[in-house]
């Protein structure tokens, strides 16, 4: 049973993971982008065109897809009241992810706030 747990726990941190450079790539990308919003039509669809040249937002995608293949491989595995708890990984790796490659300031309080998501993956997991 206990390697079972950790084999799914696994799988988890590899959703996780995946979502986050994900997110990563994306974020990133249109940070390099310049758009103000506007009404204007034209505009709206040069950046829209922009974004689908972009290759880190394909990147982003295919990670957004192998995530979702491995969430349903845990799913079939997995309760899913187990499964999503233990998924709560995403906020400790996108505030990390944020913090050491997008630069962002995560406050004293986000951290706690993450040691708290930690201390609830852990009771989930030995529950």
């Amino acid at each position: 049973m206990k390697a079972n747990l950790f084999f799914i726990l696994s799988l988890i941190a590899l959703t996780s993971i995946c979502d986050t450079i994900s997110q990563i790539f994306l974020k990133s990308t249109i940070n390099s982008l310049s758009f103000n919003f506007s009404w204007h039509l034209i505009k709206f669809f040069r950046f829209i065109l922009k974004i689908m040249l972009a290759p880190l937002v394909w990147l982003g995608l295919f990670f957004s897809i192998t995530s979702l293949c491995v969430w349903l491989f845990v799913l079939s595995k997995a309760d899913l009241n187990f499964a999503f708890s233990a998924d709560s990984m995403h906020y400790i790796f996108i505030a990390l992810a944020a913090k050491f490659f997008l630069r962002e300031k995560v406050g004293w309080q986000r951290w706690l706030g993450i040691l708290s998501i930690i201390a609830g993956i852990v009771f989930v997991s030995l529950s």
